[in-house]
């Protein structure tokens, strides 16, 4: 039986308060990439730490792997996201005096977990990182910082990875790369990856996409194809970052 669904308010003031997520009920499958999208203010960015446990539901669940986030501690909070949970962040979240290396071990270090060098070779070869893994991030281009952040949220082969705006501060090239590396991802090793995004190119790499308005799920969308993402951004026109961009966007497997 599927988890009640999630309500989530925020405070405005000291007397009124906004519903950022109305009774979502949804559920993110193995092997699967799921874009969430939608205006600004749609709830969009609340549903994702929600489901990662970083945001806790006024009423309702939440669960990851069977388990109720929902009900956690914040000690139990921690070992789950250590364990079954990642994270890529749209600004990086690198530490710039450590190597690009040192920042995709950081996890098992802080954790004190051994590290298979087999699993990271491969990780590293999936990125195309085998040369870069002595630079820092200033020597690093967006692309790179940004697949070495994907490196890192794998490392620990996490049951679900949650992307906030991946691409955000990309070009375009760089976006296809990290975007073909997420798809990777889902094919070969089964992760669950739900991902953030504004951006209908980004979103026509997904098998899924959620959008949102108003704190509810508008239209669930299963394998969709560029021009219906396209015409349901167009629908959705932000007023903070202006209408979508319509120039055909060609979508990598």
């Amino acid at each position: 039986m599927p988890p009640p669904a999630a309500l989530v308010r925020a405070s405005r003031g000291t007397d009124r308060r906004a519903t950022a997520i109305n009774h979502v009920r949804v559920d993110f499958q193995p092997g699967e990439l799921t874009a969430i999208a939608g205006p600004s203010g749609s709830g969009k960015s609340t549903l994702m730490p929600c489901r990662a446990g970083l945001v806790g539901p006024t009423s309702g669940q939440v669960f990851v792997e069977d388990l109720e986030v929902s009900s956690m501690k914040q000690k139990q909070l921690t070992q789950l996201r250590r364990k079954e949970i990642g994270f890529i962040f749209q600004s990086f979240n690198l530490v710039p005096t450590l190597t690009a290396e040192e920042n995709i071990l950081l996890p098992l270090q802080i954790a004190h977990r051994p590290v298979d060098r087999d699993w990271f070779r491969k990780v590293v070869g999936v990125v195309g990182l085998e040369n870069r893994l002595d630079h820092r991030p200033s020597q690093l281009s967006g692309g790179q910082q940004q697949r070495v952040a994907c490196a890192r949220a794998m490392m620990e082969r996490p049951s679900v990875i949650f992307a906030d705006e991946p691409t955000g501060n990309l070009d375009s090239r760089s976006s296809r790369e990290v975007l073909g590396f997420l798809r990777q991802c889902v094919q070969d090793y089964g992760q669950s990856i739900v991902m953030v995004t504004h951006d209908p190119r980004a979103a026509s790499f997904a098998d899924r996409v959620l959008v949102l308005s108003d704190g509810s799920i508008t239209q669930d969308m299963d394998h969709p194809t560029y021009d219906d993402i396209l015409a349901v951004f167009a629908e959705h026109d932000d007023p903070d970052n202006g209408p979508v961009d319509v120039e055909p966007a060609a979508r990598e497997a």
